[in-house]
This record gives C-alpha cells, sequence and structure tokens, in this order.
C-alpha cells in the first residue's frame, strides 16, 4: 500500500480568501516558510508551524494535509 500526501494549504487559503502576510504576522511563522508550505516546495513541515496554522485557521491538521492510501499495482 502506498501513501499520497497532499497538500491543502493553497486551496485552504484561497478558499478563505487568505493572505500569506496575514498569516505570517499573526502567527510569528516566517514568509519564507509560508511560501514554501504553498507551493509545496518542502518536504516537511514541523508541528509547531502546523499546530500554529490550525490555531490560527480554526482547523484540523487533516484540513491542511491530506493523506491518501493507494493501493499498489
Amino acid at each position: 500500500m502506498n501513501v499520497i500526501v497532499k497538500n491543502r494549504f493553497a486551496a485552504l487559503l484561497g478558499e478563505r480568501r487568505l493572505k500569506i502576510s496575514d498569516i505570517s504576522r499573526a502567527t510569528g511563522i516566517s514568509r519564507t516558510t509560508l511560501t514554501n508550505l504553498y507551493y509545496g516546495k518542502g518536504a516537511s513541515i514541523s508541528f509547531r508551524v502546523l499546530v500554529a496554522l490550525c490555531e490560527y485557521l480554526d482547523c484540523s491538521v487533516g484540513d491542511i494535509i491530506d493523506i491518501q492510501h493507494k493501493e499498489a499495482i
């Protein structure tokens, strides 16, 4: 079984019409970190960043990162 991790951060910001700069100011997360997450450039995300985003966005981790299981071929 393969696991696919889908980054929903960009879609979530679009749905809520939020800006990276506003989130950065409110949470203290650097714009670089948020931009990398937005464009899916990073290979990982820290728990601190996830918790801060979930608190700010009033959502769960699953709203930001979706894990899907794909059957092996």
